[in-house]
């Protein structure tokens, strides 16, 4: 296949009559500049193409809260009983649907990879279905069918607090669908790191659009004991782990009563940080963690559009970034489904916290969302337009009633701070077009795929 780029994001630099060779490997073979106008049998892109983007903290099953959980008002606490009233619905089949649903979604908003954050494995009350991996298999098999890589982040969860001196408190009855266990202790459950790892061990994704990682849920969901043994399983893999971190007050306070330090410090404590590691949110930081997650090279994961919706607040971005992280973005509870906002986001919410201007250029953005986020999910490939990548691309309209009239040049600046999801014009993974003009190509509607598998859980 060859692509006929009006207007390609090449190593930073927005370049006019842009053609991209494309292998059987789905790879690009060639990249031509200065073409102005489709060679014969050229597929034209118009507009402004980048790398597909690379959402990189997904919940998948949370789609289904959106609209629902903005009536009244409340906390993250009180929006995460809504969140496991949703979950105690779901079955391999029905998340099929969703996830299928979510993730064609996705495709549309010009997304090509996706980190899905899995931590729904097994069926209401903890009982294990016959395949113990059924959910993250219908995550894998919806990843497919939507026509999108993902890198499926099976999550340990295995408490629901912290505990008399961080020993952990048992898991409340909506999460045991999350918990893995090797046996019981007088009577009740005994969540076990050892019972996550042999489950997740024997996961192998069928196809090479997936891939398998880990994750620790939180360190009030895993306790300290047991973060030995997922940070091992990932070490010995080289794959991706992310967790999610200090994404509010509370947890770190509790984290300070357990064990004397916060959750970063105790992360780094047991060998979770590092090169392979993304922290999420990172919201609530001393300074001191900031300089440890900078100093071990670990990634961090900001959801704008989440943070702002759960009242999470604004974390240390550039501080962050300045100490040696790499920053990527989620769309996280998918209260909207657009790389656009989130990058546009991170930028906006840090001229709020400082009122001052300028402190990512679009560039640097577009990166976050594409590049870089892909490294953080396992495809070091992805996420460029040169020879040697995969051939994952995205489609901004330079026409449309937020991008019209923009000097090529400045293309980028236009789709950062103007364009929406709604702008997306084009998805290309592996050299397939998934979207093309607008419409999925695999999924005929997929307002209406939403919908059905919605209404589905709702009957």
């Amino acid at each position: 296949m060859t692509y006929w780029c009006e207007h390609a994001w090449l190593n930073g630099t927005v370049e006019p009559g842009v053609v991209l060779e494309v292998g059987a490997d789905g790879t690009i073979t060639e990249v031509r500049r200065e073409v102005p106008a489709p060679p014969p049998g050229a597929e034209p892109l118009r507009g402004l193409t980048v790398p597909g983007f690379a959402n990189a903290h997904s919940h998948a099953f949370h789609r289904a809260l959106r609209s629902s959980t903005q009536v009244g008002s409340g906390t993250f606490w009180t929006w995460r009983e809504q969140m496991y009233q949703t979950a105690s619905r779901l079955t391999p089949d029905t998340y099929l649907a969703l996830a299928r649903a979510t993730y064609a979604e996705m495709a549309l908003a010009g997304i090509s990879c996706v980190g899905e954050f899995h931590y729904l494995h097994h069926d209401v009350g903890g009982a294990r279905y016959a395949d113990p991996n059924a959910m993250g298999r219908a995550l894998i098999e919806a990843a497919a069918e939507a026509g999108v890589r993902l890198t499926l982040l099976d999550a340990a969860y295995l408490a629901s607090g912290f505990g008399t001196g961080g020993q952990g408190e048992p898991p409340t009855t909506p999460q045991l669908r999350f918990c893995d266990t090797d046996g019981t202790r007088n009577g009740a459950p005994r969540p076990s790191a050892d019972a996550w790892a042999e489950r997740v061990s024997a996961l192998r994704p069928e196809g090479a659009h997936a891939r398998v990682g880990a994750a620790i849920h939180s360190v009030r969901a895993v306790p300290a004991r047991e973060l030995d043994t997922v940070a091992r399983w990932a070490a010995d893999r080289a794959a991706p782990l992310h967790f999610h971190l200090s994404e509010q007050r509370a947890e770190n306070d509790a984290c300070q009563r357990a064990h004397g330090r916060t959750p970063t410090a105790l992360l780094a404590e047991h060998g979770v940080l590092g090169a392979r590691a993304t922290a999420v949110h990172a919201t609530q930081l001393t300074d001191a963690d900031v300089a440890a997650l900078g100093r071990s090279h670990t990634a961090v994961c900001v959801c704008p559009t989440t943070e702002r919706d759960l009242g999470d607040g604004i974390g240390p971005a550039p501080e962050l970034q300045r100490a040696g992280s790499t920053l990527c973005l989620g769309s996280d509870s998918h209260a909207v489904i657009d790389m656009l906002e989130e990058a546009r986001a991170l930028e906006l919410d840090e001229r709020l916290r400082t009122r001052t201007r300028g402190h990512w250029t679009a560039a640097q953005l577009l990166r976050a969302a594409t590049e870089d986020g892909h490294a953080a999910l396992g495809w070091p490939e992805a996420g460029r337009l040169e020879v040697g990548a995969l051939a994952d691309l995205t489609t901004v309209a330079l026409d449309s009633v937020r991008t019209a009239g923009t000097e090529p040049r400045m293309a980028g600046e236009a789709a950062v701070f103007a364009g929406t999801a709604a702008d997306v014009r084009h998805t290309v993974v592996g050299g397939r077009h998934v979207v093309r003009d607008g419409a999925h190509t695999l999924v005929g509607d997929v307002p209406r795929a939403l919908a059905d598998a919605l209404a589905a859980l709702r009957a």
